[in-house]
């Protein structure tokens, strides 16, 4: 009988030995979800979340090979409320997205600031409003802020011209004023793709960009003014620029495109002169240059006459394929 009771005791002991060392999940790390879980009112996108389940396991939740929360990414479910401060306290995260929510609202919660091992911030597709935090700048991490399709306001923070890793920084489609930083051109590391469009910026684009070697700028609906021709050049890499609808005034009659160049949207502008010959020498995939108060003939070549009439029109004399012929 005794030797039973031992059998039995050794049994269940095994069993919770072994479910122990089956459960991934580190449990403060649990606890901060469960946390977050109840901020965001209980929703039924998260009902995975549950104790009977490993947290690494749950939908939208993934550990690393220690077992703490390294990726935190909740997009396009029925959720409601505020980003949960409680995020802060999930120390080992380097990826955070709240995506395609909607009904998210309020502000960027001072306690993602304590994220220091942020790669990827991806608050996006939502209702947030309130300014784009200059305590972004702290996370030195960050290769991918996307704050875009938000209800955000106020001014660019310079500083984010500090964070030294990024490869893509996406502000457009907000509200945000003022005009672009100098700083921006001064990243302190990598040069990133620069997102801005449709917002209501004002001013020039500083030609302290210039100094930089840029790839990608779309800064397309906003009310920018000035030249932007200080960004082309023979040794600049830039490959997609895109300028469309805004104000600025320049001559392009002697502009110099890079051979990286691939697309090129200047419409809506008051843009003057011609257009170069070296156009012809690009592999363009988009070209639009209408409404403006271009003259003279289209050159001839390259890609140029593989684009229809609506990327030329309302110049003030422009002409030649695919447009009519010059008189």
């Amino acid at each position: 009988m005794a030797s039973l009771s031992l059998l039995l005791f050794l049994a269940l002991t095994f069993l919770s030995v072994s479910r122990s060392a089956s459960v991934r999940c580190n449990p403060k790390d649990q606890k901060v979800l469960f946390q977050i879980k109840e901020a965001l009112g209980n929703p039924y996108h998260l009902a995975s979340w549950v104790p009977e389940h490993d947290c690494c396991d749950w939908y939208c939740v993934d550990c690393d090979s220690t077992n703490r929360t390294f990726s935190l990414t909740i997009f396009s479910g029925n959720i409601s409320g505020q980003i949960p401060p409680a995020v802060g306290d999930l120390p080992y995260l380097e990826t955070l997205v709240f995506r395609k929510l909607t009904n998210l609202t309020g502000t960027i919660p001072p306690a993602i600031a304590k994220l220091t091992r942020l790669k990827m911030l991806r608050l996006s597709w939502t209702n947030l409003s309130g300014p784009v935090p200059s305590f972004l700048s702290g996370l030195k991490n960050l290769n991918f802020l996307d704050l875009s399709f938000n209800e955000l306001t106020g001014s660019i923070p310079p500083s984010l011209s500090q964070l030294p890793n990024l490869d893509a920084l996406h502000l457009d489609r907000n509200k945000l004023t003022g005009s672009i930083p100098e700083s921006f051109g001064k990243f302190a590391g990598k040069v990133p793709a620069l997102y801005l469009s449709h917002n209501q910026l004002t001013g020039p684009i500083p030609t302290s960009l210039g100094d930089l070697n840029f790839t990608d700028i779309d800064v397309s609906r906003n009310k920018l003014s000035g030249d932007v021709s200080f960004l082309f050049g023979p040794k600049s890499v830039l490959q997609s620029a895109d300028f469309s609808r805004n104000m600025f005034e320049f001559n392009l009659t002697k502009v110099v495109f890079p051979a990286s160049l691939t697309w090129l949207d200047l419409n809506h502008n008051k843009i003057y002169g011609s257009l170069p010959q070296s156009l012809a020498d690009l592999q363009l995939q988009h070209l639009n240059v209408s409404y403006n108060r271009l003259c003279g003939q289209i050159p001839v070549g390259g890609k140029l006459q593989s684009f229809g009439v609506t990327e030329y029109f309302h110049n003030r004399c422009l002409c030649g394929a695919p447009l009519p012929a010059c008189k």
